[in-house]
């Protein structure tokens, strides 16, 4: 049984405009795929596909005028979508890790790291304050921060941006986490604290028997230390599998695009093509699949519901066009 499954997750964003009239903007529609211990899965797509959304829908931590409208999210066999806020506030944080983007906010200025890494120890469980420290000084070492007693003592505001997303990583780890979740973990680090950071990651996962996932717009770091892909395009997922066969051969045009947009795809000359148009209007979305407006390969099947194909174990496409194009390496949507 995998330790995470999303099945057919839809989230709306649902309000009243100035008449008083409602308003829907379908921001997340039958989202599904599993997760399991031991594995990393990547979310990519376009800014507004829906991948940090999906994350905050996992998590419980949606605010209005979002809601969860149809779908399950099963964690370790349990179905957070019928949790009550008590509960799921008990298992995020314990269970379940989130690990956001720029840690420069998320940290509290006004508190020293070693008392905020405790806070977060002591809020799950009963724990003296002698065994929260000892516990908050093994999570600052298990990341690699040299000087663990010294680092503990620091204000936010001393520590590299690089020093800051580990502690964040520290924090996440507190309560032993099964899953992980990392939403643009390395925006605004330079290269190589990047890698240094994902291969810490990585490690962690295997070294403490979690599953995480990345949502990123980066490519390469999804090729280089992911296990599974999903591809995101106007809140669903167009194509999803191995990420060595999703690199290799991609089935979805939009897939194929993003690809072939990557520098490192332009510098050997094996693309460069732009990904023109803008994502639909979540209010109106179009008929069929969200791509069609923007593929050079549409049809006037496609403005039909997509299908899910399955193209290799494990490698689904939602293109009616799948089996014609899976093996270009590169896509032209318009």
């Amino acid at each position: 049984m995998s330790l995470l499954k999303v099945e057919g997750l839809s989230t709306h964003f649902i309000s009243r405009d100035i008449d008083n009239r409602m308003r829907v903007a379908k921001a997340l529609s039958g989202v599904s795929f599993a997760l399991d211990t031991g594995r990393v899965l990547g979310i990519i797509g376009e800014t507004g596909a829906g991948k940090s959304l999906t994350a905050q829908s996992i998590c419980g931590l949606l605010k209005p005028p979002a809601r969860i409208v149809g779908g399950r999210v099963t964690f370790d066999g349990q179905d957070l979508t019928a949790m009550s806020p008590e509960a799921l506030n008990r298992l995020r944080g314990a269970q379940i890790a989130l690990v956001v983007q720029n840690p420069r906010t998320s940290l509290d200025p006004l508190s020293r790291v070693g008392d905020q890494l405790v806070r977060i120890h002591q809020a799950h469980g009963r724990h003296s304050q002698a065994a929260s420290r000892k516990r908050a000084l093994e999570m600052l070492a298990a990341v690699g921060i040299p000087d663990p007693e010294g680092r503990a003592k620091a204000w936010p505001h001393e520590l590299s941006g690089g020093m800051a997303q580990r502690v964040l990583i520290a924090m996440a780890l507190m309560n032993g986490p099964r899953l992980l979740i990392a939403d643009e973990p390395t925006t605004g680090l330079d290269v190589t604290v990047q890698a240094q950071i994902l291969d810490l990651m990585r490690d962690l996962v295997q070294r403490f028997g979690m599953a995480m996932m990345i949502i990123t717009h980066d490519l390469g770091v999804v090729a280089h230390y992911c296990d599974e892909v999903a591809v995101m395009f106007a809140g669903t997922i167009v194509e999803s599998g191995p990420v060595r066969t999703i690199f290799g051969a991609p089935g979805h045009p939009y897939t194929q695009a993003l690809i072939a947009a990557t520098p490192e795809r332009k510098r050997i000359g094996g693309g460069g093509a732009q990904i023109g148009g803008e994502p639909p209007d979540l209010y109106n979305l179009p008929s069929g699949c969200p791509v069609r407006l923007r593929c050079a390969h549409a049809t006037e099947v496609c403005a039909t519901t997509p299908p899910e194909r399955a193209m290799a174990p494990g490698h689904m496409v939602r293109c009616h066009h799948a089996g014609a194009l899976r093996d270009r390496t590169r896509g032209s949507v318009a």
